[in-house]
C-alpha cells in the first residue's frame, strides 16, 4: 500500500493537491479524523486498494497529535507513507479568506482571522517538521497541480534534491531547507537587452557564465551541498529544498539553480521550481 497524507494550513491548496492525486488513480479520503487512519488503511488493503491519499487537517481536532503516532504504526505494518504539508504566508491566506468569504475552521466570535490562521500554524507545527513543504503563497493552482505531481512521481526510496530560485522582495519560501542569497552578483537587469528575459536564456546564460564573480558563487555552493548531501541523506530525509534568491527571482537565481540541477542530476534525484517564473507560466 502507498499512502500519501496531505495536510497544511487552511486555504493553502490541500483540496488542489487531492484532486491531483485522485486524477491518478488514487483512493481519496478527505477530512478523515485521525484516529479513523488506521482502520481505513486496513480495510482498504483488505478491499485490494494499492494506492491511497488522506487528507487530514485540524477539521479532525484535538487528535492531530495523534497523527505521527498512527504514521509510524502504519509504516511498521508495511505501508509506504508520505506527507505533503502546504503552507502559506498569513497574508496570503487571509487575503484567500476573504475574496472567497469562507469561515475558517478554527473561526468564531472571540478571534480575528489572521489570529484563526496563528492558532492554526501552531496545531500543525509538529505535523509541519515531518512531511516535505510546499510555499503556495506565490504560485497558482495549475503550477501547484505541476509540483504535486512532481513529488508524487519522485523515487521514495532516495532523496530528492530540489533547487527552487525565488525573489527576496517576494519573500523568503516556506519550504526551504537551505537558503542562498545571490543578490550580490552582478544584475542581468541592469542591461535593457537582458532585462525581460530569464536565467534559462541564452543571452543571459552567457553573460552569467563570463562573470567571475557568478561562477565563484556557483563553486561555492555546489561544494556546500556536495559536501553535507551525505548527513541529510543519512538522515532518513526524502527531500533537500535547496532555495537560491536574488532580487526579482528572473535572472541569476534562475541561472544557478538550472546550473546546480544538472551538475548534480548525474548522481541524484533532482527537481527544479522557479517560484517567480511560475507567475507567468
Amino acid at each position: 500500500m502507498k499512502l500519501f497524507l496531505i495536510s497544511g494550513l487552511s486555504g493553502s491548496g490541500k483540496s488542489v493537491a487531492l484532486k491531483v492525486l485522485e486524477d491518478s488513480d488514487y483512493y481519496c479520503v478527505d477530512n478523515l479524523p485521525v484516529e479513523l487512519l488506521p482502520a481505513l488503511i486496513a480495510n482498504l488493503q483488505q478491499s485490494g486498494y494499492s494506492r491511497c491519499a488522506v487528507s487530514i487537517d485540524v477539521r479532525s481536532g484535538g487528535s492531530m497529535h495523534e497523527l505521527p503516532h498512527y504514521i509510524d504504526q502504519l509504516k511498521q505494518r508495511g505501508v509506504d507513507v508520505h506527507l505533503l504539508f502546504l503552507d502559506a504566508q498569513t497574508d496570503t491566506l487571509v487575503k484567500r479568506f476573504s475574496e472567497t468569504r469562507r469561515r475558517h475552521p478554527l473561526g468564531d466570535d472571540k478571534r480575528t482571522l489572521p489570529e484563526c490562521v496563528q492558532q492554526e500554524r501552531e496545531l500543525l507545527n509538529e505535523i509541519s517538521r515531518i512531511g516535505h513543504h510546499i510555499d503556495t503563497s506565490d504560485i497558482g493552482a495549475n503550477t501547484l497541480r505541476f509540483w504535486v505531481k512532481d513529488f508524487v512521481q519522485a523515487d521514495r526510496s532516495k532523496l530528492t534534491l530540489l533547487f527552487q530560485s525565488f525573489g527576496f522582495k517576494y519573500g523568503v519560501p516556506l519550504d526551504s531547507d537551505l537558503v542562498f542569497d545571490v543578490r550580490c552578483l552582478p544584475n542581468p537587469h541592469y542591461n535593457e537587452q537582458l532585462r525581460p528575459l530569464t536565467g534559462r536564456d541564452a543571452p543571459v546564460i552567457e553573460f552569467l557564465e563570463q562573470t567571475a564573480s557568478v561562477q565563484k558563487m556557483y563553486g561555492d555552493i555546489r561544494r556546500f551541498v556536495e559536501e553535507w548531501l551525505p548527513c541529510f541523506i543519512a538522515d532518513n530525509r526524502n527531500y533537500l529544498t535547496v532555495a537560491i534568491g536574488c532580487t526579482g527571482g528572473q535572472h541569476r537565481s534562475v541561472y544557478l539553480a538550472e546550473k546546480l540541477a544538472r551538475h548534480f542530476k548525474a548522481g541524484q534525484q533532482v527537481l527544479v521550481r522557479h517560484r517567480e517564473l511560475s507567475q507567468h507560466t
